[in-house]
This record gives structure tokens, sequence and C-alpha cells, in this order.
């Protein structure tokens, strides 16, 4: 009687992690069907609409040549930078929340954003091509990174350093951006304030392709390092008694997360939100962060930032709005109801 009872018992503990990468699965095989969906609708839609299947058939060089004009020089990089940039934000949103152990740490906090916006708005006032503007991005983004490593490498790279650090970062930055669209002529002032809003408008497929490797390759890091990152959310001493050199594998992750920003930033410019949400997001309809979910982060950072770009295109009343606008909107109100529950005392019981 008492094997028939303990059997199982003892077979609990295995159908829970089982049940729950059954729904990682799932929930990863639904952002994978939403990003066809969406991607096939930003395809059809525009000035010039057409049938998914005609549409899918242009993407493929098929068709009316007008066709596949359209949608294979406007349409589709448009949707591959959201996508890429996207699957950026989120992966990116999901190391530094995990690695600051902080809900509210993003790269809007850690001075990516503001690095993005002041490599841009510097290679406009030298009068570069618009071209070169998402170099200019991944530089500044990158230059972030610098002062970051510089200013909070004493003491070691402790979280609460990193963090007030970067919020130093972020504001220094975008004080410097504010001084230059000032002092800007009113037609560079005017496109410097669309660029640092963050908008998909114009992207190429040499912009894309440039992307796609760079993001595929620092993509590729933040799963082989996901181990160690599994290690430190045990704790610094737990880590550091398992053999991890902390600061060594804090500063690795670091930089993965600030190449993925970065790369985002070049692309789109500073877009909010995604890499602050996309993380809670996952954990609520996840659960506790692994490697499935770091996946599931990317597909649904792609999700969200392509369905914020057909939003702009397509549903508001106002032409020519960046993606940045409906993405900071959403995200103003996401950012309150975080510090509000940050702030809240914890009542831990007397027993």
């Amino acid at each position: 009687m008492t094997g028939l009872v303990e059997a199982p018992v003892a077979a609990r503990p295995s159908s829970a992690p089982a049940r729950i990468r059954r729904r990682v699965l799932l929930l990863g095989a639904l952002a994978a069907a939403a990003l066809v969906a969406l991607s096939v609708t930003a395809l059809t839609l525009g000035q010039m609409p057409m049938a998914a299947s005609v549409a899918v058939r242009a993407l493929f060089g098929l068709g009316d040549q007008g066709d596949v004009f359209v949608v294979q020089e406007f349409r589709a990089p448009r949707i591959a930078a959201a996508l890429i940039a996207g699957a950026g934000l989120g992966v990116a949103g999901s190391l530094l929340q995990r690695l600051f152990r902080n809900p509210l740490a993003s790269p809007d906090v850690m001075g990516i954003t503001g690095g993005a916006s002041f490599g841009s708005v510097v290679l406009l006032a030298t009068g570069a091509s618009a071209s070169f503007i998402p170099l200019g991005a991944l530089g500044g983004g990158l230059l972030a990174a610098l002062l970051l490593g510089v200013f909070a490498w004493r003491s070691g790279l402790t979280v609460t350093r990193l963090v007030l650090v970067g919020l130093a970062v972020q504001a220094g930055l975008a004080a410097a951006v504010n001084l230059m669209v000032v002092r800007f002529p009113a037609e560079l002032a005017g496109a410097a304030l669309q660029w640092t809003t963050g908008s998909l408008y114009g992207r190429t497929w040499t912009e894309v392709g440039a992307a796609a490797v760079a993001g595929a390759v620092a993509l590729a890091a933040a799963f082989v390092l996901h181990r160690r990152l599994a290690v430190l959310d045990l704790g610094d001493e737990s880590a550091g008694a398992l053999g991890i050199n902390v600061s060594a594998a804090r500063l690795q992750l670091l930089i993965t997360a600030i190449a993925l920003a970065s790369l985002a930033a070049a692309l789109t410019g500073p877009v909010a939100f995604v890499a602050l949400a996309v993380p809670h997001l996952v954990r609520f309809v996840a659960g506790p962060p692994t490697a499935a979910t770091t996946a599931l982060s990317c597909l649904v950072g792609a999700v969200l930032l392509l369905s914020s770009d057909l939003v702009v295109q397509h549903l508001l009343p106002v032409e020519g709005l960046p993606v940045g606008v409906v993405t900071a909107t959403l995200g103003a109100p996401w950012l309150l109801v975080l510090m509000i529950r940050q702030s809240r005392p914890v009542h831990r019981s007397s027993v």
C-alpha cells in the first residue's frame, strides 16, 4: 500500500518542469505564428493595398514588377528592421533585469538609448548622410558602454553602482542631445527630433543585413552565456563559491546586452518600453527565467515592436509618427506602475 501511494508523489517533481517546458513551447509557437500573421499583414497594407497571396509572391520576386518593387524595397526592409530590433531589445531587457535583479533595469535606464541618440545627432550636426545615422547610433551606444565601464569599474562592478552610473550616463547624454538640437538650424532640428523618438521609416536592406548578422552573433553570445547568468541568479557569493568570476561574468553579460540594444537603436533609434516590458510579460505568462524564456523574449519583443509599427502606420489618424511615440506612450504608465509596486513595503509573515 505504501509503495502504491508514494509512486505518484515521487513523479510530481519531474512533472512540473515538463509542464513549464510545454507551456513555453506553446507560447513560443503562438508568438511565432503571430509574427508570421503580423508580417503578412504589414506586407499587404499601405497606399497600394494588395492581397496576402500577391504580397507573399511579390516578396519572392514573383508577380507584377510594381508589386515586387513596393514589397521588396519598402515594406519588407521595414518589417525586417522591426523584427531584428524588437528581438534584440527583448533579450537585452531580459539580460539586464536578471543581471541587476531589478525590474526597472533597461537600456533606457542604463544609458544605451541616450548614447544612441547622442551618436546619431552628432552625425547630423556634421552634415553626414542619413545612411550613416545608424552607425552613429551604434557608436553612441558603445560610447555609453565605455562610460559605464570606466565610471563603474572602481570597487568592482556591483549592481547598485552600475545602476546609479547608468542613470548618470543617460542623463548626461540626453542633456547633450537636447543642447545640440536647440543649437541646430530648424531643418536639422526637425530631423533630429524625429530620429531621437525612434522610427522604422526608410530602412534599407544594407542596414538590415548588417544588423541581422551582428544581431545573430550577439544573440548567440547571450545563449552561450546563459549558464553563467543562471549561476549569477543564485547570488554573487554563491556564484563565486561555484567558481564563477563574478565581475568578469557580469561584464560579459553587460556587453552582450549593450550590443543588442545598440544594434536595435542603430536600426530604429531609441525605442522605449520594449526592453522594459517584454521580460515582465514573459515572466507573467511563462514563469521563471530559463534559456527557453530568453528565446521567448526574443519573439515577444519582435511581436511588440512590429505590432506597434502597424498601429503607427495604419490605425492612428496622424501620419508620419515614429514608432517610438506609441511605445513611449505605453511605457510611461507601465513604468509608473512598476515604480509604485517597487515602493510598496514588503509584509513578512511572523510565522
